[in-house]
């Protein structure tokens, strides 16, 4: 029986070369509108819809295929004799080929300024109603819709025909793209804060109904522990310079707390701007950071942050904002490393490391709009799973500045002081709560993280800090969150802090201003918190 294909396109990409090759074995072409044309003026044979089905298009073309002579012949079981019959009956020929990609919905309201009209009007109702005939009818309809599809398709038609797992998978595609473009148009519209006679309404921030579309990256050997199961999805379109466009070098299997912490290195080494802070280097122990340090170069940033805590940084996830030489992969190599991550490598630095075949080597490419762009790469909502419901919230991805800052002791810190400062308070935010930070010329030097008090987190970074044979002694420190009281101030001073930078807004603001210039020492609010839980 000759087989029939259904082509109607949005996006006309491959289109004409498909055509000519569905042509050139024997497939008769339907087509509509736009598409027709294309076909026909390429001179290829081509049955238009209205023809098939004796309608024509109507309502400026919004309605073309919602017709028996289309769905039915979608839908119809081929194994089936009374679907058979009811076809020969209604004179309805089978369509074995649909070829359907939709209006472009999600581009045009990614458009600034898109009105209300405009995305109305970019809703597909024949598309989508068309592919999930053909896709539930998969074991007698080939379905494609994806440009990205029609090499493979036609290699398996020339080769004698479509298997019935191909055909299953191509469905399932097919169902998975109907998904996503009904979430985009419900994302959509239930952001808009609606006002009669408005046809460009403000958008809400967060929409009524969330609608998360993933695609799955690869099935993990277990989750946290061995006896959790897990997977790795990305978003449908991963920002460029994030951690889904990694492409690995080298290494055995990224497992689910590598990439937990891999994200954790590469948000905290993006903070740092590339053009003003030089290289920079981050080591992540269990999503915390260990070590933090810039420098002139890539060996001198590495250096520094490995000081701040050799002993958790054994077995440590690394990221870098430069191109990795051969002289920081010989220092690095030294150690056992888990990850390691960077915008680039040398041919040499992958030498060095080519005798380590257990180190997952990640190559995560700068973005597009240039070396210091890092801002596509940030996620600009943060999701956290509860109980049968989700926390979605803004991502904390605030820049405090020197311009942000509120000098309110006595003491005025200095130009370097402040420098620290910022430091110190970039790296806090990727600490966990509570944070206690503290830093000198460009490096962490001590670091206390998740504590449930203020306090022990101080002491545990004063500890770290002995451990690693460093001095305290001048160092800026900051506090992800306020003082609630002057004990954990005189803590921090003590350990040998000259400067603090911390939030403020506590009920006891005075009462630790107070304490500050009672010891001497320089303190500024940021005026923002960085819990991190």
């Amino acid at each position: 029986m000759p087989m029939n294909a259904l082509l109607s396109v949005s996006d006309k990409t491959g289109i004409v070369e498909l055509a000519q090759a569905l042509h050139a074995l024997g497939i008769k072409l339907i087509s509509t509108g736009g598409t027709a044309k294309l076909l026909a003026d390429k001179g290829l044979p081509v049955t238009e819809v209205a023809e098939l089905t004796g309608f024509p298009e109507m309502l400026d073309g919004r309605v073309k295929t919602l017709h028996p002579k289309v769905h039915g012949g979608l839908l119809a079981r081929r194994d089936v004799p009374a679907h058979m019959a009811a076809l020969k009956a209604y004179a309805i020929e089978t369509i074995d080929l649909l070829v359907v990609n939709l209006y472009p919905f999600e581009a045009t309201v990614a458009k600034p300024g898109c009105t209300l009209e405009d995305a109305i009007e970019n809703i597909d109702i024949g598309g989508p109603a068309m592919v999930r005939s053909a896709a539930k009818n998969w074991k007698d309809v080939v379905v494609l819709t994806d440009a990205s599809q029609y090499a493979g398709v036609l290699a398996e038609l020339k080769a004698g025909g479509l298997t019935l797992k191909s055909k299953f998978a191509l469905s399932v595609a097919a169902f998975n793209r109907i998904s996503q473009y009904d979430a985009a148009i419900s994302n959509h519209l239930s952001s808009l804060n609606f006002e009669e006679g408005n046809n460009t309404p403000a958008k809400k921030l967060f929409p009524d109904q969330s609608n998360n579309c993933f695609v799955k990256l690869q099935d993990l050997r277990y989750g946290e522990n061995p006896h959790q199961q897990a997977a790795f999805y990305r978003d449908l379109q991963p920002a460029p310079g994030s951690l889904v466009t990694a492409q690995q070098l080298q290494g055995k299997e990224l497992s689910y707390n590598n990439i937990g912490d891999a994200d954790a290195a590469w948000e905290c080494v993006k903070s740092f701007d590339r053009s003003s802070s030089g290289a920079a280097c981050v080591i992540v122990k269990h999503a915390n950071p260990c070590g933090v340090a810039v420098g002139a170069d890539p060996l001198e940033a590495y250096s520094k942050a490995f000081k701040t805590d050799p002993t958790s940084a054994f077995g440590g996830i690394i990221a870098l904002n430069r191109t990795l030489d051969e002289a920081a992969a010989l220092q690095i190599s030294k150690q056992f490393v888990e990850v390691l991550m960077a915008p680039d490598y040398t041919p040499e630095a992958l030498a060095v490391f080519k005798s380590k075949v257990n180190v997952r080597i990640l190559k995560i490419a700068l973005p597009a709009g240039g070396a210091s762009d890092w801002d596509n790469g940030r996620n600009a909502v943060d999701i956290k799973r509860v109980g049968s419901g989700l926390l979605l919230q803004t991502a904390d991805n605030h820049q405090l500045t020197l311009a942000d800052l509120k000098v309110v002791t006595k003491v005025q810190p200095t130009a370097e002081q402040l420098q620290d400062l910022l430091f110190a308070w970039n790296v806090a935010k990727f600490v966990k709560s509570n944070a206690i930070v503290f830093c000198k010329g460009g490096m962490t030097m001590g670091v206390g993280a998740g504590q449930m008090s203020r306090v022990d987190s101080a002491s545990i970074a004063s500890i770290k800090a002995q451990h690693a044979g460093l001095s305290l002694a001048g160092t800026a420190a900051a506090s992800d969150a306020f003082f609630p009281f002057r004990d954990g101030l005189d803590v921090v001073v003590d350990a040998g802090a000259s400067c603090i930078i911390q939030p403020g807004g506590s009920m006891r603001d005075q009462e630790v201003i107070a304490a500050a210039d009672e010891r001497g020492i320089a303190m500024v609010f940021s005026g923002v918190r960085h819990f991190r839980h």
